[in-house]
């Protein structure tokens, strides 16, 4: 299984909602040998690290692809850029993110040296804006380096962090 986490915080091209821009990004992906198999309901999170910056809406989606996972990375950047993504600072608000999460339980220190992307995606396991969604469309998913499920990395995820379905999302006092 191959999983893409998806956020955005921003509008996207012509305006379009942080949630229209992450729906056309997926398709796009589409025109890039990516098959989007499942994806799970948007949810709503608060910027990790809290930040002023407006809520995310995420997601993740299951994907089939027979690219590789350098190829893979290279396509995701070429849609994130398409739909207005502008990489500089770190944790950033931004239009539209793609990560890739899981790539068929593979590990790859990938990085700097150009070699791909690290698999898994190194800080997954700390985000609940990665896990809820993820364990929405993958019940029981085992990390493969810590060997945890999903769902206890759920239950040892930071009290801090705020992450609902989108519909439950509320303005924040």
């Amino acid at each position: 299984m191959i999983f893409v986490g998806l956020g955005a915080n921003l509008p996207g091209p012509g305006g379009r909602s942080p949630t229209a821009s992450l729906e056309a990004a997926l398709a796009a992906l589409g025109g890039r040998g990516v098959a989007v198999r499942h994806r799970s309901r948007w949810w709503c999170s608060a910027p990790v690290p809290a930040s002023d910056q407006p809520r995310f809406v995420n997601a993740v989606a299951e994907v089939e692809t027979a690219l590789d996972p350098a190829a893979r990375l290279a396509g995701r950047h070429e849609v994130e850029a398409a739909f207005g993504r502008v990489r500089g600072v770190p944790n950033a608000a931004r239009t539209c993110d793609l990560d890739l999460l899981d790539y068929d339980g593979r590990i790859a220190a990938g990085g700097a040296s150009g070699a791909g992307p690290i698999l898994p995606h190194p800080r997954m396991g700390e985000r609940l804006f990665v896990l809820r969604p993820l364990a929405e469309i993958a019940p029981g998913w085992v990390h493969p380096v810590t060997g945890r499920t999903v769902e206890a990395m759920i239950e040892a995820a930071p009290g801090d962090q705020r992450c609902v379905p989108l519909e439950d999302c509320r303005p924040a006092p």
